[in-house]
């Protein structure tokens, strides 16, 4: 693959959502795209560290915008099968479909309890759990992140632009207003110095992980999720090149939060940890 690859370049080899219903065992609905989505490579790297084998499934009849965020008519089948429609979703055998990041978190542990990816302790839990819904809950990072994208698109155009109604959905998804739009850059900001101020101090303590003495769910949301910064480089992450501009940083004052460590810890997980993203 190169850094051009586009959606139809795709080389599928995804169950249906028809064919995944009739499967007993573990089936992610990722969607498949050219595209390192955080909260779809997670959950991958949730059952990828542990070992946990699973089966792709991808919808029917999709869209390019529908493949990147999840939503619109093309999701009939998904929200038919899991009462939503937005992916990542985990089904193990007959259970309910779990679509929330602490679902799957709990699932995956449940199904393979070793390596452990939550905490004993207790106080570590508490906090590990907490700097995730930082980077993956409602107005967490990347909800942030997507209303930047989406501020920026609509502060420039009319209804009437190409491209509106993409936006304008994308942003009613993620409950845009102008205010929450120019609030988003703060909150983001904040987020990430104490994400590194968390790493820094660990590392003070010769720790080389962001909470505990091994690695946790923390450092898989945190490594997917700094996608939203700075994608892993085109020859580790081929990622569709229309779309990596609006995945990379412009900004010096979120470049100035994110500081020395932070990138550097990320390639630390991927490379000792993490399968690579975009990998169909």
């Amino acid at each position: 693959m190169s850094d051009t690859i586009g959606f139809n370049d795709i080389q599928l080899d995804y169950l249906s959502i028809a064919e995944a219903e009739q499967r007993s065992g573990l089936r992610l609905v990722l969607g498949a795209y050219p595209i390192p989505g955080p909260w779809r490579e997670a959950c991958k790297g949730l059952f990828d560290v542990k070992g946990i084998a699973y089966a792709s499934v991808c919808t029917a009849n999709q869209g390019a915008s529908d493949l990147e965020f999840g939503m619109g008519g093309t999701q009939s089948e998904l929200y038919a099968w899991t009462a939503q429609s937005s992916a990542p979703v985990a089904i193990w055998n007959d259970e309910r479909p779990r679509s929330s990041w602490i679902d799957q978190i709990n699932l995956a542990e449940r199904l393979a309890p070793e390596p452990r990816l939550v905490p004993r302790d207790s106080t570590e839990r508490m906090h590990m759990f907490g700097f995730i819904n930082e980077l993956a809950g409602e107005n967490g990072f990347g909800w942030n992140k997507r209303l930047l994208l989406v501020h920026a698109a609509l502060s420039s155009m009319s209804s009437q632009d190409e491209g509106y109604s993409f936006w304008k959905t994308l942003g009613d998804k993620y409950l845009y207003t102008p205010e929450r739009g120019l609030a988003a850059k703060a909150r983001a900001i904040d987020i990430l110095k104490a994400l590194g101020a968390q790493l820094s101090a660990q590392q003070r303590q010769g720790r080389r992980y962001l909470i505990g003495e091994q690695l946790s769910a923390l450092d898989i949301y945190f490594a997917t999720f700094y996608a939203l910064i700075d994608p892993l480089p085109p020859d580790l992450c081929p990622m569709a090149s229309s779309y990596r501009p609006s995945y990379v940083n412009h900004d010096p004052d979120i470049a100035a939060a994110v500081g020395p460590i932070l990138g550097p810890h990320r390639d630390f997980i991927y490379t000792e940890h993490l399968v690579l993203p975009i990998v169909f």
